[in-house]
């Protein structure tokens, strides 16, 4: 008969569980490539991306800044904050489906007046007793309530995971977009010397009776003009240097970077592949596990439909003395279990479940829009990747180009065939030629790193 007692809720709580436990739709499966890379795949080189991606831009700054940034990054210690409330909060999950035990101990002295004689009798009562109560999960109620911990547990780190990835990835952005301007920087202070010593010849040009009036203000006007757009650009890169500070958890006004008009070179970017991008983004991970913490909420829901079994005892000792009060004559014990079934609840209990419904439904929305999401940031950064690679060797032959084109209308006005307006305008399209070659490196080194960041990031070990 004990046998069977026991057998038979632990076969309704399996049962149970089947009846509200409640699973995601399946997904329908990824393409077998990008669109993107269609032209590309065929030069796309096999190498192992590694989880710190950046390191293959072979930039010893950059690897300090990144290190530095795991450290000191106040939004990733605040996501690593929350990581640790999902774990508590999934342990406590865990620890309700177990029984609860307590023990109580106290005294009471307490007096009551007898009837007739008027005369008060003054009593004490010792007590030390030890309760247990348990809530057997027939429903599943429970464990679906660890299944949603758990799931919002795994969002979370993945949440700090793509975290992690996107300030790695934008400091790596910022990084390159402090070298691009140091490099704009030093292109404008090589413009604005050539232009002084241009200005300097026309200038004694003009006291020949050579030139007219009108070519010295020109050249005064390209230099000034020059200084100002180098003063610009000293003003950018002071505060990309100031946003990297922030980044990595320092003072801006504690933070120096050593200038380097250098580039990082582009390293080699393999081929990706669209089951590899669902398996490594931790964005999508965060979003399948919230999905499926939706969905186990309404198991929870549901089960509030089936009555709750409840098993409570108590043992312990009563008495007048604590001296002997651990004793057979002060003994006491019970044992109980109760039923309990919600009759009417005014429609809470069919609202909560349809909430619930709704709420899996907008996580499954949500984790299909984050996987499009990804998907078209891949697209667009293959397509950057590949279409920058194309423009910059346009603006590096129009870089050639305005360079000789320079040389030449230099030398004609040394000898008198044309205006300082040939020249003024030379030296303009040199400058623009220069600077779109610089900023096309740039945008190809931002696609890259972000390629490489979605081969590269890592989901935490579960």
């Amino acid at each position: 008969m004990l046998k069977t007692a026991f057998v038979l809720p632990l076969a309704l709580a399996l049962a149970g569980c089947a009846i509200t436990a409640q699973r995601p739709p399946a997904e329908a499966p990824p393409p077998a490539a990008f669109t993107g890379s269609t032209e590309w795949r065929r030069v796309a080189p096999e190498v192992a991306v590694p989880e710190a991606w950046w390191t293959m831009f072979k930039d010893p700054v950059l690897d300090g800044l990144q290190a530095d940034l795991v450290v000191g990054n106040q939004n990733l210690a605040a996501a690593l904050a929350q990581v640790s409330s999902a774990r508590a909060v999934l342990s406590a999950s865990r620890s309700a489906i177990f029984p609860t035990l307590s023990v109580n101990g106290g005294t009471t002295r307490s007096a009551t007046a007898e009837s007739g004689n008027g005369q008060r009798t003054v009593s004490t009562n010792n007590s030390l007793t030890a309760n247990a109560a348990w809530e057997i999960d027939l429903w599943g109620r429970l464990a679906e309530g660890v299944k949603a911990a758990g799931a919002n547990y795994q969002a979370s780190q993945a949440d700090l995971a793509a975290l992690r990835l996107s300030a790695q990835a934008t400091l790596t952005q910022s990084y390159f977009a402090l070298r691009t301007a140091e490099a704009q920087q030093a292109l404008l202070e090589r413009t604005v010397v050539a232009n002084q010593r241009a200005l300097d010849l026309t200038e004694a040009r003009y006291a020949s009776g050579v030139v007219a009036q009108t070519d010295v203000l020109q050249a005064r006007t390209q230099l000034r003009s020059a200084q100002s757009q180098l003063s610009d650009m000293r003003a950018e890169r002071a505060q990309l240097e100031h946003s990297i500070a922030t980044q990595v958890g320092k003072l801006a006004g504690q933070f120096q970077l050593l200038a380097n008009a250098r580039l990082p070179e582009l390293p080699p970017v393999p081929e990706l592949v669209p089951s590899t991008l669902l398996a490594q983004r931790p964005d999508i991970a965060a979003a399948r596990a919230r999905q499926t913490a939706a969905y186990a909420q309404i198991g929870i829901a549901d089960a509030a439909f089936f009555p709750s079994f409840d098993l409570s005892a108590s043992a312990g000792y009563r008495g007048s003395s604590w001296s002997n009060l651990v004793s057979a004559p002060n003994l006491l014990w019970s044992l109980g279990a109760a039923v309990a079934q919600p009759i009417f609840d005014g429609g809470q209990r069919k609202l909560a479940s349809a909430q619930a419904r709704a709420s899996a439904e907008a996580a499954t929305a949500n984790y299909r829009q984050a996987v499009l999401t990804a998907f078209q940031e891949v697209e667009d950064n293959l397509v950057q990747f590949a279409e920058s690679g194309a423009a910059l060797a346009l603006q590096r032959d129009a870089f050639e180009a305005a360079g000789r084109n320079l040389e030449i209308v230099l030398a004609q006005y040394r000898a008198g065939t044309v205006s300082f307006l040939n020249v003024s305008a030379a030296q303009a399209s040199a400058l623009s030629a220069e600077a779109n070659l610089l900023s096309s490196r740039n945008r190809q080194l931002v696609a890259a790193n972000l390629l490489l960041k979605n081969l590269g990031g890592r989901m935490p070990p579960q």
